[in-house]
């Protein structure tokens, strides 16, 4: 008698703009390969994504279970997007980008407001709630060097 093998929850990790999911890649798929229907994840997604400007690339982190039901959790846009959109950095071939010898080049400026608004935007996500805001600030810093963005007082 053969036993049947556990099967654990896997996980799909998307980064979708807010109100734009569509059952095309990447978004069919990532899901389908996973035997969930992609657009009962469009729906869900679009409709909770409905208060955030259209086009803000949002991560989200897909459950799916052994019987192909599915939960997702959304988390905050990635910090280098709010860094970018903050110093006002243009889009190059419809993608935001850094610059191309960060620490030497420098694209955009931010203020230590946008960088305190930065974090504590990603303080409100429940993984990162544990952190101190000034914790969070060093870490949006950093960043912004690594990107090649300068903070100025």
């Amino acid at each position: 008698m053969a036993r049947k093998a556990l099967q654990k929850d896997q996980i799909v990790k998307l980064i979708v703009g807010a109100g734009q999911a569509s059952p095309s890649p990447p978004v069919g798929p990532a899901l389908g390969s996973k035997g969930v229907k992609s657009m009962d994840f469009c729906k869900e997604f679009n409709a909770r994504t409905a208060h955030i400007n259209t086009g803000v690339p949002i991560p989200a982190r897909v459950t799916v279970r052994p019987d192909r039901s599915f939960t997702f959790d959304l988390r905050t846009p990635n910090t280098s997007w709010l860094l970018l959109q903050a110093a006002g950095v243009e889009l190059r071939k419809n993608r935001l980008r850094g610059a191309e010898n960060p620490g030497k080049d420098v694209i955009g400026q931010v203020s230590l407001k946008h960088v305190y608004e930065i974090a504590k935007i990603k303080h409100s996500e429940l993984r990162l709630s544990g952190l101190s805001l000034q914790g969070l600030c060093k870490s949006v810093i950093a960043q912004a060097q690594s990107i090649g963005i300068e903070v100025v007082p």
